[in-house]
Order: C-alpha cells, then sequence, then structure tokens
C-alpha cells in the first residue's frame, strides 16, 4: 500500500530519511523567518542564523523533547521598526535583549506560581487588543509598499488568499512562502529584478552581524511588547502537547519552554537578529505532519544556519521587490489584528461590562493613535505605552458587571 503523506512524514528511524524530512520543513519556517527581516531591513542570513542556533539553544534548555523550530516573530516587526527610527537598530537590539530577560522572568514566575499569575496580568482583554494594534500599526507601511506596483502586490496577494482558503495539507501552511514566490516570479518577467548583486555576491559570507547597544528608552519601548509571543508561547505549547499526546506543559515544563525562548531571543539579540519565537505556522505544521522526532527540528535548525553562510541566498533574498512584499503585508498584518479579535471572542469577553470597554478602547487609541509619554532621554510610545496601560487598567479597575435594566 503507497503510504500516506503523514505516514511518510512520521517515519523517521532512517537517519537519512530523517535529514530530508528536516530540510523539507525548514521551507514550513522559511517564509516567516526570512520575511521579518525583509520588511525591517536587516541581512536576512542573520534571522537564519540566529533562527537556527535559537532553536539548538531552545532544545539544549528543554532537554531535547520538544518538537519545536523557533522562527523571527511577527509582533515585533512594527515595534522593531519604531524602535529603530528613534534609537537606531544597535539600541532597538538592546530592547530585543531585554526581552529575552522578560521571558526568563516569566518563566521564574511560572516555576514557582504557576500560569494564574500570567492569566491574571495579561488575561485577553489586555492580550486581544495589544495583538490588533501590533497588526494594525503597520498598515499604512503596507499599503506604501504595495504602490509601488499595485499589480503585482494584488496578485500576491490573490495567491496568498487562494492559498490559506482553498487548499489543504502543507501548501496551506506556507501561504505567505508560495505568495513571495510567486509574486517574485512575475516581477523576474516583468523585468523588475536585478541580479547584479547576486552575480557579485560569494558563496561564503558571514551574516552581516550587528552590535547591541543599551538604551533605557529602547528597552522600555521594546519589553511590553513580549506580551503577545508570550501568551502564544503558552498556546502553542498547549497544542504541541496534544499532537504528541506528551505533556511538555509539566516536562520539561512550561518555564523552560519559555526559558528557551528568552534564552535565544537574547542570543539573537547578541548577534543582531530579530526575536525569536515559537509560531503558529511550525505548530501547525507539526499538528498537521505529525512530526513528533525533535531531532527532525534540530535538523532544519542546522539547516537554517548552513543557509545562512551562502551568500548568495541572502542577495537574492534581497532583490524581493517591495510591491512583492507589501502584498504579503497587508494579508498578513491584517491577519494578525483578527488573531486579537479572535482572543477577545475565544475567551468570551463581555463587552456589556464597562470595564472591558475601557481597557479594549484606551489601549486601541494609545496603541494606533501612537501616543508618546516622554522624560528626559526616556519615552514610551505606542505599542509598548498600550500594552503598559492595559496592564494599569485591569489590575486597577474594580471588576464589577453593570446591573442590566
Amino acid at each position: 500500500m503507497k503510504p500516506t503523506q503523514n505516514q511518510t512524514f512520521t517515519d523517521t528511524s532512517n537517519p537519512i530519511k530523517r535529514i530530508i524530512i528536516g530540510v523539507q520543513f525548514l521551507f514550513v519556517a522559511f517564509g516567516a523567518t526570512v520575511l521579518v527581516p525583509l520588511l525591517i531591513d536587516i541581512d536576512p542570513a542573520v534571522a537564519l542564523f540566529t533562527a537556527g542556533f535559537g532553536t539548538l539553544i531552545f532544545h539544549f534548555i528543554t532537554k531535547g523533547k520538544v518538537p519545536v523550530f523557533l522562527g523571527s516573530s511577527f509582533a515585533f516587526i512594527a515595534p522593531i521598526i519604531a524602535a529603530t527610527k528613534i534609537y537606531g537598530y544597535p539600541g532597538t537590539l538592546g530592547g530585543i535583549i531585554a526581552v529575552g530577560i522578560v521571558y526568563g522572568i516569566v518563566s521564574a514566575i511560572i516555576k514557582l506560581w504557576g500560569l494564574r499569575v500570567i492569566e491574571k496580568i495579561f488575561p485577553a482583554v489586555v492580550v486581544g487588543p495589544v495583538i490588533m494594534i501590533i497588526g494594525l500599526s503597520l498598515a499604512t507601511v503596507g499599503v506604501d509598499m504595495a504602490k509601488t506596483n499595485w499589480p503585482i502586490a494584488v496578485t500576491v496577494l490573490a495567491t496568498a488568499i487562494i492559498i490559506v482558503t482553498f487548499t489543504k495539507g502543507l501548501i496551506k501552511l506556507i501561504p505567505i512562502f508560495i505568495g513571495i514566490i510567486v509574486g517574485y516570479i512575475i516581477s523576474i518577467v516583468s523585468g523588475l529584478v536585478d541580479f547584479s548583486s547576486v552575480s557579485e555576491a560569494a558563496w561564503f559570507a558571514l551574516p552581516k552581524f550587528t552590535t547591541p547597544e543599551f538604551n533605557w528608552g529602547a528597552i522600555l519601548y521594546m519589553i511590553p511588547v513580549a506580551i503577545a509571543p508570550i501568551i502564544e508561547h503558552i498556546g502553542d505549547m498547549y497544542a504541541i502537547s496534544g499532537v504528541a499526546d506528551k505533556k511538555f506543559v509539566k516536562d520539561p515544563g512550561l518555564h523552560r519552554t519559555i526559558l528557551g525562548d528568552g534564552i535565544a531571543t537574547v542570543f539573537a539579540g547578541f548577534f543582531g537578529g530579530p526575536p525569536n519565537t515559537t509560531y503558529s505556522e511550525v505548530t501547525g505544521a507539526v499538528a498537521l505532519t505529525k512530526i513528533t522526532d525533535p531531532r527532525i527540528l534540530r535538523i532544519a535548525a542546522v539547516t537554517a544556519i548552513v543557509f545562512s553562510l551562502v551568500g548568495k541566498i541572502s542577495a537574492i533574498l534581497k532583490t524581493i521587490p517591495a510591491s512583492v512584499l507589501g502584498g504579503i503585508m497587508l494579508l498578513l498584518f491584517g491577519m494578525i489584528a483578527s488573531i486579537g479579535i479572535k482572543t477577545l471572542i475565544d475567551a468570551k469577553t463581555d463587552f456589556s461590562i464597562t470595564r472591558n470597554q475601557v481597557i479594549v478602547s484606551i489601549i486601541l487609541t494609545i496603541g494606533i493613535g501612537g501616543a508618546q509619554i516622554s522624560y528626559g532621554n526616556f519615552s514610551l510610545a505606542g505599542i509598548g505605552l498600550a500594552s503598559v496601560v492595559g496592564v494599569l487598567l485591569n489590575l486597577l479597575l474594580p471588576k464589577q458587571k453593570e446591573l442590566s435594566n
């Protein structure tokens, strides 16, 4: 009998087959991993390098038990772009390192007091609108990139929508990757891609690392953004535990998995890469393929490191036109915002309660409006300020349901 796709993927007894599956699996995460550095204008090879090593660090901390590949977090795109304008990219990297340290603090809290403390500080009524801001705050950037060539941008957008709506299996998990490929091919045929930089690039080249600088303003700007990836991480760990039929939230434990994310993010910050995190695309791929052998994900990590050292791969990625990326952004950031709405719906947030209306309204207004507070060299604005205000409102406002007439 001919093996099914899932049977083929789950048969990892043969070492050669493990390598092949591991390389294939990287392409599920490839689009998301390299899209972030392209959008924040850094060397995509750095993201591949830090994602690969970050994944290996994660596996070391979690005793090699959890089938996870870490990638660049979409949640940090808007804050990184905004913080870079204010503090420069080296200063932003200091903020990214601080985010990794926050992960470590949250890990210790979970170890000592369990998840209830985290759920009290970051309930859905805070997390939902923060995620919405993360998506909506870059809407104008996506439109500006798309309008450099609307026909191509719309084609990329349509391709991604068709993939995510009408396809099944692994293809459904990589709409971003396929959308970019289709847009890139059309751009080449249309003569919009200049390959001169690719021909000049060396086959072997180290990624262009950036040394971080530490600025309190950038640190306080970036730290609140850690809320959304932490919540997503917890959900992903429960999902992967269900697929593997193992209680990863108990062994090695959520405190270890979040600590793994944190140390991987600190590593990324010191080398100039975006924050590392588990994310839903990879979780979905694990669920679909039933890949529960962590060795496969470690092979994908090593492959990412190897790819990061091939100079021509980075050069090719940098030739992707802005309109192609803009087309993807039109879908991507809207989908991030919709996840925020889904967070509120799944938690059955009651909007007949004035308290909830106030928290969500203030978070959205501050975040989308770009409110900022400054004192000397310190400033807190946008998503960061909205997150802090949301947490404070949630802790301070009385939990009293309105009486119906």
